[in-house]
This record gives structure tokens, sequence and C-alpha cells, in this order.
């Protein structure tokens, strides 16, 4: 008789784990039924800020497989259908049909996989939940925002945090030709970089025309007459909004986890070891933004949403769960981001990470250019880069600047995966031509002056 598997989750890591699972089991041998609570699945939610201000249709373009692709293969994927109770010591879940009455039901399992994702953080703030305020996760997320806008009458946005989420639909509601302010409580926007490359950013966001609130203490959302949102209220004044939107972060969406006391780590993720089983645990397996992951740099979990970790524990879940072998070891803290043709990008420890945990360090920061000076496009950008101040060991580095900068980053990714010293960073062998970079790749030349400053903190 077949195992069962079930999945609950129908996005990243849900659907690449019942399809991993899928190709090395058949259906004689594994029976796979997965639950999705919302009107979509195996959906790009990076892609939905693109989608809001228009650069992509969507939300069919941000579809990597319908439900009904999904049930071709004989995955018994379950559409509307939300999982509200696990029992461990039964083996089983306990649904409820959102579009059917409500009716619920038990169905029993063998192998289960948590891939519940993460959620938007709402704080418990007067107004917070009316209508016209908008987190943004779901692909149902951004159509109801989508329909807010069609049927707003005013263009005045409030967006409600600048870190990625934040400052990337304060970009496509600018798109929208909306008004657009930024509140904020801290001194500069993407508090996932140091702040003073944050103050690029911030630079760059004035530019496109957002006011940009720093030190923003919001202590509600007041509505109308007919109780939608019209305004956001800080400690120093208040801002007139048609909509707003919460980019203050998402958390790990982990209450049937706690409720069925499975163990959680210090920011609420889920824990597993390294083939993603959930830490106690024989038949259940966790990944995506529902976990916290091994940061190879920091030393420890943390909690890090992204779709590229989510797809790979997908894999790696998909592998276990069908008698394969297949480990996450852990992240690095990398992650790309864009305001107008701003490009930022990071890896590793910021300053206040390598302080949290003793470290000491040394940083510099250079200016370069993507390409060589004299070939035409050259675009500015700066790099800062972090090393250990005793050994000279890569802990992170950060890349602000034009088309060309961005992805430079993954080369410091590969060296902090490898633990490289940032004067083993200077004989890199990458690739150049006057079109791609310098002849001195900015990233080697913060090694160089990264690798001198170590020398200088010794000597």
């Amino acid at each position: 008789m077949a195992e069962r598997l079930v999945v609950i989750g129908g996005d990243a890591t849900g659907m690449s784990a019942a399809s991993q699972a899928r190709r090395l089991k058949k259906p004689t041998e594994l029976e796979i039924v997965a639950f999705e609570r919302g009107h979509f699945a195996s959906y790009s939610a990076c892609g939905i800020p693109y989608w809001v201000g228009g650069t992509v249709d969507g939300p069919d373009d941000l579809i990597a497989r319908t439900p009904e692709q999904h049930r071709e293969r004989d995955i018994g994927l379950r559409m509307r259908t939300e999982v509200t109770e696990l029992d461990l010591d039964r083996g089983r879940v306990r649904t409820r049909d959102l579009d059917g009455g409500g009716t619920e039901s038990w169905t029993g399992y063998d192998k289960l996989v948590i891939a519940t994702g993460a959620r938007p953080l709402r704080p418990p703030l007067p107004g917070i939940d009316a209508p016209g305020v908008h987190g943004v996760q779901t692909l149902d997320d951004g159509q109801a925002l989508l329909d807010t806008l069609r049927a707003a009458e005013g263009t005045k946005a409030v967006v409600v945090g600048a870190g990625y989420i934040g400052v990337e639909m304060a970009e496509a509601l600018v798109a929208r030709g909306y008004d657009v302010t930024v509140l904020d409580r801290g001194k500069q926007p993407m508090s996932t970089l140091d702040p003073d490359m944050g103050e690029l950013v911030h630079e760059a966001m004035c530019g496109m025309g957002i006011e940009t609130v720093r030190g923003a203490a919001v202590t509600g959302v007041r509505t109308d007459g007919s109780g939608r949102a019209c305004a956001v209220t800080t400690e120093d004044g208040e801002f007139p909004a048609d909509v707003v939107v919460l980019g203050l972060g998402v958390r790990p969406e982990t209450t049937l986890a706690e409720q069925a006391g499975l163990p959680l780590g210090d920011t609420g993720g889920l824990l597993t070891d390294l083939s993603m089983r959930v830490r106690g645990q024989d038949a259940v397996w966790a990944g995506g933004d529902c976990v916290e992951v091994l940061d190879l740099v920091l030393g420890r979990t943390r909690h890090i949403a992204l779709g590229t970790h989510a797809n790979k524990h997908g894999q790696i879940i998909g592998s276990n769960v069908a008698g394969d072998y297949a480990t996450f070891p852990g992240v690095v803290g990398t992650a790309v981001s864009k305001v107008c043709d701003l490009e930022i990008a990071r890896t590793g420890l910021l300053e206040e990470q390598a302080k949290s945990v003793g470290l000491q360090y040394v940083t510099v920061t250079i200016e370069s250019t993507s390409r060589a000076g004299y070939y035409p496009g050259a675009r500015a950008m700066r790099v800062k880069m972090m090393a250990e101040r005793r050994t000279g060991r890569l802990l992170g580095v950060q890349i602000v600047g034009r088309e060309g900068a961005g992805k430079r980053v993954d080369v410091a990714a590969v060296a902090l995966t490898a633990r490289l010293t940032v004067e083993e960073m200077t004989a890199l062998d990458l690739g150049y031509a006057p079109p791609f970079s310098p002849v001195w790749d900015p990233v080697l030349v913060a090694a160089r002056k990264a690798a001198a400053a170590v020398r200088a903190a010794a000597g």
C-alpha cells in the first residue's frame, strides 16, 4: 500500500517538495496530498511589486505551475483548503474547506511537510486592520492591493517601513502615479545595510520624488466615516493616505506548529536538522519562510525569508521524503534589490551583527565603476567590505550602484562560503574586459584595501 505525504502550503517549498518526491516515487509508492488556503499556487511572491507597478502583467506571469498541471503529475493539490490543526500523535491534519461552507475533515499522513511561509508584520495599532491597509506577501494580497488602487479616488499612498518590501512597493506605487510617503523608524532606509550605505538608497528615493520620513514612530491608522483608512498617524504628525501598504517585514507563520508543540527558535521559526527534518520528529519536515536557517557567518540560526532558500528547501525535503539523501548546510545572508536604477546588494554581516557576537573587525569603503572608466556606460558604485581584525577572514560586503553593481555580490557570497580571507580574495581570477569591469574589479579593490587595513590593525 502506498504511503501518504501531506504537504501544508502550495507555494515554493511545498510544491517543490511535492514535485521532487513525485520524480523519485511513483503514485503506487507515494500518494501526495497538498493543501493551499489561497487562490494561487507555485508563484513568485518576489514579483508582486513588479506586478503592482505594471512591469509584469501578472498574476499569470508569476505562476510557475498551475494547480491543474500539478494534478496532471499525480499531486493532489487542494486549493482554498486551510489546515487548522496538527495531530502529531495520530498522524493526521484537520482541514477546512474555505469555499465549501467551512466543512472540516481529517486527513491522515505517513509523512508531513510544513511549508506555511511567513506573514506580514502587522503591529497591534488602532486602525491597522481597516480596509485600505495592505500587507503584501501572497498573490491574494497583491490582488487585494490592486483592487484597492483601482477603486481609490485619490492618489496619496503611505508605505510604513523601508525594508526590501517597503522600498520596492514605494517604487511600484510611484510607477502607478501615486504621491508616496515612506514612514520608517530607522535613521536610513534598508536596515539590511549599514546606515552609511543606506544613505545612498535614501538619496535615490528622494530623486524619485518619494518623501521619506525617518525616525517616524507610527501610532495608528485613522479611518473615515465609512471605516476606511484615510491617514497614518505618528508621534510627530499625520499623513493623508488613500491606500496604506505595510512594509515592516515578515514573521514565520508557525501558529500550527507552535500549537502542536514543535520546536521554535528565537525568531519564531521552526528548527530543523540539516535534512530539513523538524527536530525531535521522525516524519515531519519543514522549509521556506516558516523555518530558521543556520547563518554560516554569524554562527547561529535566524529567520531569512527568501525564495531562493525556499526552493532549495523543497528540493531537499522532497529527496529525503522519497528515501534519497540531501542536506541544507546554511546561508551567508545574500540579498539583492533595486530602487529605480539603483542596485542594492549585501552578503554576510552588518557592523551591528558583528558586534552582537563579539567579533572585532575592520571596514573599508571604496568608490569604483562598473566598467573601465573610458568605456561608454561606466557607472559609479560603492563597495563596503568587512573583515575580521585578527584573521582577515571576510565577514561581509555591501554594494550600492547602478547597472552592473548588484550581482557582483555573488563573488563575495562564494568567498564567504569558502571562508576566504580578504588577502586570499585579492588573487581571485575574475573575468575582465572593458565592457564588464575595470582591470581591477571593484570587489578586488575593496579586498586589497581591506587586507591592508587588517595588516595595519595587526601592526
